[in-house]
């Protein structure tokens, strides 16, 4: 079982590149022990305002932190050939051996559909994923030996070729899914799991399906990665915390998928349908650290070993020094 890891979710949804480095910088300094970027295209609504290119900035991540870190998560399907990834991330893995990690999902509109391409059913999505994990593995396996390798599947060609920047260990492969049956998948073929909050008897079911598939692999689930982005809102008082969360993050109270949304101007239009009331179990709001501290424990509590939080508002610096004193010293496995 691996040691407990709380991470600092930087999200490029938000922040200007240069301010997300600086702040992942800052958490480290306040005991956050890695980070974990968001890839997006677009943001989810417009008041959020920014979307920078997330592998330029792991990039930076590896130069001014020092722990781990990883896309959370990239799609390799629609605006990448998965050979692209494959790349981009053993060069960061060369680059910054043992600390970058692989994330990947079956993506969403918002950031896929921009190079005007098909934008099928989420089972299509889900099959194009695992079918670029082959290929990423398949690139990742052969390179290590030096060898060429090549592919023909269903939804993507590979011509003979091999990575020839390659790190001696291939980078960790993490699928983010909120699924039983991609979890099984997941479980299957790659080395670990990302979900979000949720109530924690849907976790437990995706952690059963999880192991499930990975004894299938004949692999040993206690020793594969289980990570967690956990969203929440904390500032000096309750109401100011509401107000960043409906402010800033709308999207945490939609209750239903946005996978086929292709806008955030969209997506602006159906947050003002959204009510304080829809946060419940989806997102703390809290002005008192304790509360966090308590939430966060119970998913720690579940199995999960890898914690990277976001704090909804632009409070950042306020956030990270109070949790980095009041919450993070008390969080244990």
């Amino acid at each position: 079982m691996s040691d407990l890891s709380i991470g600092y979710a930087a999200m490029l949804e938000q922040f200007h590149p240069t301010e997300a480095v600086a702040l992942s910088a800052l958490a480290e300094q306040h005991g956050f022990t890695g980070v974990m970027a968001a890839d997006h295209f677009q943001p989810w609504v417009p008041q959020q305002g920014q979307s920078a290119f997330v592998w330029e900035v792991l990039a930076a991540l590896g130069e001014r932190t020092t722990g781990d870190f990883g896309p959370g998560v990239t799609a390799p399907t629609f605006r990448w050939h998965p050979a692209m990834v494959a790349q981009a991330s053993a060069t960061l893995g060369a680059m910054y051996p043992g600390r970058h990690w692989l994330g990947l999902g079956s993506g969403e509109a918002l950031n896929e559909h921009i190079v005007g391409g098909y934008w099928p059913e989420a089972p299509e999505r889900i099959n194009r994923m695992f079918e670029a994990i082959e290929i990423i593995n398949k690139l990742f396996t052969a390179s290590i030996a030096g060898k060429d390798v090549k592919h023909s599947g269903q939804f993507y060609k590979l011509e003979s070729t091999r990575l020839w920047t390659m790190p001696p260990v291939a980078p960790e492969i993490l699928v983010a899914t909120a699924g039983p049956v991609t979890a099984k998948r997941a479980g299957r073929h790659v080395d670990g799991l990302i979900t979000v909050g949720a109530p924690l008897a849907k976790i437990e079911g995706l952690f059963a399906k999880f192991e499930e598939g990975a004894r299938e692999a004949g692999k040993d689930p206690s020793t594969m990665p289980r990570v967690l982005q956990l969203h929440m809102s904390w500032a000096e008082t309750d109401e100011i915390a509401l107000v960043n969360a409906m402010t800033e993050w709308p999207n945490g109270g939609m209750k239903f998928p946005k996978g086929d949304i292709r806008s955030p101007f969209e997506l602006e239009q159906m947050a003002k349908l959204v009510r304080p009331e829809d946060f419940e179990g989806r997102l703390v709001i809290s002005s008192d650290p304790d509360v966090h501290r308590a939430y966060i424990q119970s998913f720690i509590d579940l199995g999960f070993d890898r914690v990277y939080l976001h704090n909804v508002g632009r409070n950042q610096k306020e956030w990270i020094e109070v949790f980095g004193r009041d919450v993070l010293p008390k969080l244990h496995r």
